[in-house]
């Protein structure tokens, strides 16, 4: 996995706690919603990003 897709997803990851910190403390079930997706879209690209890198050795 290069050094940019790492940082992008820890990028994203972050955004996403954060708008599920948000929703959460304002009650918005959307935005707490969508933070909860973000996370999870930034663990499926880390899991696709960790397999390839297992093929390359």
């Amino acid at each position: 996995m290069g050094l940019d897709d790492k940082l992008s997803n820890a990028a994203e990851d972050a955004k996403g706690k954060a708008k599920e910190a948000v929703g959460g403390a304002t009650n918005d079930d959307e935005l707490e919603r969508q933070g909860k997706g973000d996370q999870a879209k930034s663990d499926l690209k880390d899991a696709g990003e960790n397999i390839k890198d297992a093929f390359k050795h």
